[in-house]
């Protein structure tokens, strides 16, 4: 959980449903999709969300009688390069004739109003 004050840019709070960690701005859980509060401009802030970065890709087992183990890793790391998160978000095996698609995507809103260098915390 973050320590920043609530209604800073960053600050984190426990998604009821999913116990996934997001933003206390959130009006829904980016994991469960479920709805957390009554958000009035849900449509308009919905037009304001990007996405950044988004990559996909698609692995498949050599061919022949193997198999082929993955974890999937996701490493979050500062300006600097020092790593601030890193979670397993899935693990398993693919055995011939099967593939997995993996997508990550970052979304962002932009937050006006804030003044950049006040009550940066580690995120």
């Amino acid at each position: 959980m973050s320590t920043l004050r609530p209604g800073v840019p960053g600050a984190t709070r426990t998604c009821p449903h999913c116990k996934t960690t997001i933003l206390e701005s959130a009006s829904v859980c980016p994991g469960c999709k479920h709805h957390l509060r009554f958000d009035p401009d849900a449509v308009e802030s919905a037009r304001q969300r990007s996405v950044p970065l988004r990559v996909e890709g698609t692995i498949k087992p050599p061919s022949g009688d193997s198999a082929l183990e993955y974890s999937m890793v996701l490493t979050i790391r500062n300006d600097r390069g020092e790593e601030i998160d890193r979670q397993v978000i899935g693990v398993g095996a693919l055995h011939a004739d099967e593939e997995r698609t993996f997508t990550l995507a970052v979304e962002a809103v932009e937050i006006k109003g804030y003044r950049a260098g006040r009550g940066r915390g580690r995120h």
